[in-house]
Formats: C-alpha cells, sequence, structure tokens
C-alpha cells in the first residue's frame, strides 16, 4: 500500500507540475488563444491590401480608452509601414452616441488626427461631458473648429452611416468591453486580456503587454497573408 500510494503521489505531483509548466509559457511574448487572445470564429472582411489591419473599438468617456491613447498612438506610429490603423467609437447607449457621433464627424473633416486627443483631454482633465449636441457644438468651436462647417457635417446622411457601419462592426466583432484591438479581422485583445495571466499588474504594465501580444499577432497575421 504503501508503496502504491506513492506512485499515485507521483502521478498527482507530475500532473500538477505539468500544468503549472504550461500555464508558465504563456506569457504576451508568446500568447496563447484563449489567453492573452480571443480568435473570431469568423474572420471579418478588412481592406489594407499586404498590411495588417489593426482596429481600435474605444469609447471617448472610458478612462481606459484615454489612458491607453498615447500608448497605443506611439505604437501605431512606429508599426505605420506594417499596419493600416483605424478606430470604431462604439455607440451602445443613446447618451453615448453625441460623443459617437463628434469623432466621426472629426475623421470626415480629415482633423481627427490633430483633436482625437483632446477630446479625451477635454473629458478626463477638463470634465466636459459631451452629453449633448450643443455640448459638442461648443467644445468644437472653443477648439478652433468652424461652428457651422462642423455642425454640418455632424448632423449629415453620411455621418449617419457611418454610425450604423461602426454599430455593424462592434456587433460582429462581438466587443463587449473596451478599448479592443482587433488584428487582421480575426484576432482580439486588450489590455485587460494580454495581462490576464499576470497577477497584480499595473494598468500601465497591462498596456504593455498588450502592445506585445499585438506585436505578436500582427507578426502571425502578415505570416498567415503569405
Amino acid at each position: 500500500m504503501p508503496t502504491l500510494f506513492k506512485i499515485m503521489l507521483a502521478l498527482a505531483l507530475g500532473g500538477h507540475l505539468a500544468s503549472a509548466g504550461a500555464s508558465a509559457t504563456a506569457s504576451p511574448e508568446q500568447p496563447s488563444s484563449g489567453v492573452e487572445y480571443a480568435t473570431l470564429a469568423a474572420t471579418q472582411n478588412t481592406d489594407a491590401g499586404q498590411k495588417i489591419e489593426v482596429t481600435e473599438f474605444f469609447a471617448y468617456y472610458c478612462p481606459h480608452c484615454a489612458s491607453f491613447e498615447p500608448v497605443l498612438a506611439e505604437w501605431v506610429k512606429k508599426n505605420s509601414d506594417k499596419i493600416v490603423f483605424k478606430r470604431v467609437h462604439l455607440g451602445h447607449t443613446p447618451a453615448v452616441v453625441p460623443q459617437q457621433r463628434l469623432y466621426y464627424t472629426l475623421e470626415s473633416m480629415g482633423i481627427a488626427p490633430q483633436y482625437h486627443a483632446k477630446v479625451f483631454t477635454a473629458m478626463h482633465e477638463q470634465h466636459q461631458r459631451f452629453g449633448n449636441d450643443e455640448q459638442v457644438f461648443d467644445w468644437a468651436a472653443g477648439a478652433g473648429i468652424d461652428r457651422a462647417a462642423f455642425t454640418n457635417a455632424y448632423r449629415s446622411f453620411g455621418i449617419q452611416a457611418k454610425l450604423g457601419r461602426a454599430n455593424g462592426m462592434v456587433a460582429a466583432y462581438k466587443v463587449q468591453d473596451w478599448p479592443k484591438i482587433a488584428i487582421a479581422g480575426r484576432y482580439l485583445t486588450s489590455p485587460t486580456q494580454a495581462g490576464s495571466a499576470v497577477t497584480d499588474a499595473s494598468e500601465a504594465q497591462q498596456q504593455q503587454m498588450a502592445l506585445q501580444v499585438m506585436d505578436h499577432l500582427v507578426a502571425k497575421a502578415a505570416a498567415e497573408k503569405k
């Protein structure tokens, strides 16, 4: 009986160590589907040519999106030769729609690069709410954008179409939390997910882990294109 007990104990310990070893191999540098990132069952269409499409799902009111923005912007700049970067602003509740419409108006006017970060600053440092159209118009005028031109674009059918497409993408990609990064229409990750296997990671550390996972997924998608 003692001998049998020792054998059973050894087998149990061996199984535990093997399991621990498998967990230890998961990391942002060598991420695993279902841990640091997710793989969509159905790949979404992308339009990036030979480059890799990278899409951020975000909302202006989201503090985690605001925190991630400068880190993500630097990563996008560094990888501009490999990727086509796009943003999708969520419009999951009526209260968020003025912010969603604000983003797509900036985009349609070709001035999102100059004003995108300023919207985050207005919301999270200056405590502007953008809870209705007039608040958005007041901010735009105060930021130096022609109020009439902005208002006309904001209320146009073109912006309404962009909102419909954005909402459709959110549903197709099954986005339930943000910021969320989609790569090549197939892979999804985020700072929270990328750092899920690391206990007690700070938000800044999770963001860096997300960039590592994104590097891996961009390379993976590029290899799959070939």
